[in-house]
């Protein structure tokens, strides 16, 4: 009898399986399409404001945010570099492309533009890891945070190439098939697209043997090298493909405000990141998302808050700060912590107090 029901086992399992795959694509909850729906469709309710100066900017930093995530969540190297491969990639489309400054902008088409800035910015970002790969902890935030600093510097201090302190402005987004991607709702798709995509390919890194190597590596990397594998070339990979991340981000981000200057790759600019990164929750590549959407929606509203309570405009920055201690005292894993425990609340008994599997 034990032989006629494994066959009966057997295809209940293999059913089951196809039925996980059939609603489950990708490893993703059923949450996150309900969610991408929602995003699909918020053009319908929204207006260009929010689509481009809330959730377009949100899905931007969400992007730079997620390239640290992955050096810092799966790599154990936390990068403050990835901002600046950004601004770098801002740069070059403006260098590139088409300003103001004709004298700079060497005219080339956006299509030619735009991937020439994003190979740039991941030969920077590649070149970035190579230094700070071969140091641990503290020590490879100093050198990365270093590297920021001298990319400022020497774009604020440089006219021939990056117009010094004025930077580069009037820097169109693309129009073709009769579409002004600036505009809001097709730029508003368009990020929307890229984020997406940026956070499946960091969801299929992750569970390629690349990936795998790559997590055992920040946790074990002497026992990783023992076993044949060169931990110092999965981490500069690592860079290179955080640096893709953070070079397509960066494109977006010059066609949103039309201009890019030296302080957008200025040491603030940079630890920003590293606070959206932490604050949303290092733990899974949905949380830098999470973290800039609440960055932004302060850095937006604060001012109006402060103002409207008879406080000076100056300090919204300190009721940004407080709204993420907030966040990262009740959680150590930012908002996805919290998110964690209001479901384990929700699936517990309350009479034996044990979570519903």
């Amino acid at each position: 009898m034990a032989i006629l029901d494994a066959p009966t086992d057997a295809a209940t399992d293999s059913g089951s399986r196809a039925e996980r795959r059939w609603w489950q694509l990708s490893g993703i909850p059923p949450a996150y399409w309900i969610v991408g729906l929602i995003l699909l469709f918020m053009p319908v309710v929204a207006s260009g404001f929010v689509l481009s100066q809330l959730l377009a900017w949100s899905f931007i930093l969400g992007m730079i945010a997620l390239s640290l995530m992955f050096l810092a969540g799966y790599g154990n190297m936390v990068s403050l570099v990835q901002m600046t491969v950004a601004g770098v990639a801002a740069y070059m489309v403006a260098i590139f492309g088409t300003s103001a400054v004709d004298t700079i902008s060497l005219g080339w088409p956006w299509w030619v533009a735009a991937p020439v800035a994003i190979l740039v910015a991941v030969l920077f970002g590649t070149l970035s890891g190579a230094l700070a790969v071969r140091t641990e902890g503290i020590y490879t935030i100093m050198i990365t945070l270093a590297i920021a600093a001298a990319m400022f510097y020497l774009v604020r201090q440089n006219y021939s190439l990056f117009n010094g302190f004025s930077g580069l402005n009037q820097v169109s987004a693309p129009v073709f098939w009769g579409v002004n991607w600036r505009a809001a709702v097709p730029f508003y798709y368009l990020c929307l697209v890229c984020a997406a995509l940026s956070y499946l390919a960091v969801i299929y890194v992750k569970r390629s043997p690349f990936g795998l190597a790559l997590q055992g590596v920040r946790d074990n990397p002497r026992r990783m090298a023992a076993l044949g594998f060169n931990v110092t070339a999965h981490r500069i990979a690592a860079y290179a493909f955080a640096s893709l991340i953070a070079g397509v981000a960066g494109v977006l981000l010059v066609w949103l405000n039309g201009q890019v200057s030296p302080g957008t790759i200025a040491v603030g600019p940079a630890i920003d990141i590293l606070i959206i990164a932490v604050v949303g929750g290092l733990a899974h590549p949905i949380g830098p998302f999470l973290g800039a959407l609440l960055y932004v929606f302060l850095r937006t509203f604060a001012l109006d808050v402060l103002v409207s309570v008879g406080l000076a405009g100056e300090r919204f920055q300190l009721l940004i700060g407080l709204g993420f201690l907030v966040v990262v005292f009740f959680s150590s894993d930012g908002l996805l912590g919290i998110w964690r425990r209001l479901r384990e609340r929700s699936r517990r008994d309350p009479l034996t107090g044990e979570t519903d599997g």
